[in-house]
């Protein structure tokens, strides 16, 4: 049975945080074993007490001692992951973990090295949202494509899920929001097996939380460009 380890970074996430955990663990499945990890990046609200209060809902619990961003935290993750498979949970009500069963089936269908869930395929919503914020990332996802002849629709996706392995945290350099053009540029130069399911989407406003803004979208071409040709 693969094991799949989930990775949570927390900044500031009190409304959400209990519900996710409280999902993720009434959506595990026999057909996999769970390992979920949580890093709280310093939390100014009441994330922590409700991680404290909350134990039995995780297995792994990282504080961070200062703001280190959410890259930091994806990396100390990785670090400490014991499962075969890693897979990123962000810490709102974006993403539903009951898509983690979409992606079990896949892994233990075609024991797959890469697995993107695509927000644009959606299987039964998405909330939609400003256009520019749809152009930028269809030009993020093009250009990685074309420089990884590669054909996925959305890299820029929360779930993202690849087999552990292959990748050294230790060689991701980026702690900010870049740091996923990094990551999948250097998975993709060592796969053979990707896949792209469709997911559902519930994304938030800036005013509801969102953190990514449109000037990301430079930081971002610019790792797609650099990991491409770059160690």
């Amino acid at each position: 049975m693969n094991k799949l380890s989930i990775i949570i970074p927390v900044y500031n996430e009190e409304k959400t945080l209990l519900k996710i955990l409280e999902k993720i663990h009434s959506e595990k499945k026999n057909t996999a074993e769970y390992e979920i990890i949580v890093i709280n990046d310093c939390s100014s609200d009441g994330s922590l007490e409700i991680l404290k209060n909350c134990k039995n809902l995780y297995h792994i619990l990282i504080i961070n001692e200062k703001n280190m961003g959410k890259g930091y935290c994806v990396k100390k993750g990785i670090s400490v992951a014991t499962g075969d498979y890693v897979i990123f949970q962000d810490a709102d009500l974006e993403y539903d973990p009951i898509e983690f069963n979409k992606f079990i089936k896949i892994i233990n269908q075609f024991e797959p090295d890469l697995i993107i869930g695509s927000r644009l395929k959606f299987s039964d919503y998405s909330r939609s949202h400003n256009f520019l914020n749809l152009v930028g990332n269809k030009i993020i996802t093009l250009c990685f494509n074309i420089f990884n002849n590669c054909t996925f629709s959305d890299i820029y996706s929360c779930y993202v899920c690849f087999k552990k392995k292959l990748l050294n945290p230790e060689d991701l350099k980026n702690h900010g929001f870049e740091q996923q053009a990094e990551l999948l540029g250097k998975i993709i130069k060592v796969t053979k097996k990707n896949y792209e399911i469709p997911i559902n989407y519930n994304g938030r406003t800036i005013e509801e939380g969102k953190k990514i803004r449109w000037y990301d979208i430079f930081l971002v071409l610019y790792q797609i460009f650099k990991t491409r040709f770059f160690k």
